[in-house]
């Protein structure tokens, strides 16, 4: 864990303190690459470390555990199939290299770009011949079968305003179809997409604030059509601050001289961490 993942995660302990609310924290360990079993460990020791406690997690339980995404998979299917019942999810069969070579953009930042409707189109105009055969083998038991070639997408509707109030940054608003397009719920490999697991399992833990980083506002947009299609209640939201490095540069995993264990090792102090961050 970084210094910047680090500096959210307290935002998030003082605040619910300050509430005296209940802190939870949630390993989203659904990316099979990164989510190894002493990642997690650690993590969870640089966190105490550092000084935060939570009452609910992966390593203390609590009421609505689990609290890792990867064993709560049985909730996330009726999600994605009450989505489709409802008409607003399309089988996608474009890959992020075919979205790039599309928007003729070679090279994206840390964003997902905006994807440009390929297979919508193809489907809504009846131009997409391998439509019917994925109808067919839908929910219950698409997802669970891998199709290799074959995600599903949310599809949103162009020129809808998605407005929200940050805690942190205050009025929010951004225009489906301009600030982003179509996004993927149910990938490939047979996984729930970032956007779906979250919004499941914020209903479901009944979180009321979420507190994360800045560079997930655009995300935000996307969950709150899906809490709306799926009839589920909105939390409130408050974004932190990006750390930067001394070029402006945001604070990444790359950034391994500056994770919290490579610190620690070098003798420094939560305490001396905590008072010198620099917010973005």
């Amino acid at each position: 864990m970084h210094l910047g993942h680090a500096r959210t995660f307290w935002t998030a302990h003082e605040r619910a303190q300050a509430a005296g609310g209940t802190l939870v924290l949630r390993n989203e360990d659904l990316d099979r690459d990164r989510a190894r079993p002493e990642f997690v460990t650690a993590f969870l020791e640089d966190l105490r470390w550092f000084g935060c406690e939570w009452s609910e997690g992966p390593d203390v339980g609590g009421p609505f555990g689990p609290y890792s995404q990867s064993e709560r998979m049985p909730l996330y299917q009726p999600a994605f199939e009450k989505l489709q019942a409802g008409g607003f999810l399309f089988p996608c069969m474009c890959s992020r290299k075919d979205i790039l070579a599309s928007l003729n953009a070679p090279h994206v930042g840390e964003e997902e770009p905006v994807y440009p409707g390929t297979c919508r189109k193809m489907i809504y105009e009846g131009r997409f011949t391998n439509y019917e055969p994925l109808r067919e083998t839908a929910p219950p038991s698409f997802p669970a079968a891998s199709n290799p070639k074959v995600s599903w997408r949310f599809r949103v509707t162009d020129g809808e305003t998605l407005t929200f109030t940050d805690g942190h940054f205050g009025p929010q608003s951004f225009v489906a179809g301009r600030d982003f397009g179509d996004f993927v719920i149910w990938r490939h490999d047979g996984l729930p997409g970032y956007q779906l697991a979250c919004v499941v399992d914020d209903a479901a833990m009944q979180i009321t604030e979420v507190v994360r980083g800045a560079d997930l506002l655009l995300s935000t947009a996307r969950q709150l059509l899906l809490y709306r299609a799926l009839g589920l209640p909105t939390p409130q939201f408050y974004h932190c601050p990006l750390m930067t490095d001394e070029r402006g540069v945001r604070l990444a995993k790359r950034h391994d001289a500056l994770s919290l264990r490579a610190l620690r090792d070098r003798g420094e102090t939560p305490e001396a961490l905590r008072a010198n961050w620099k917010p973005a």
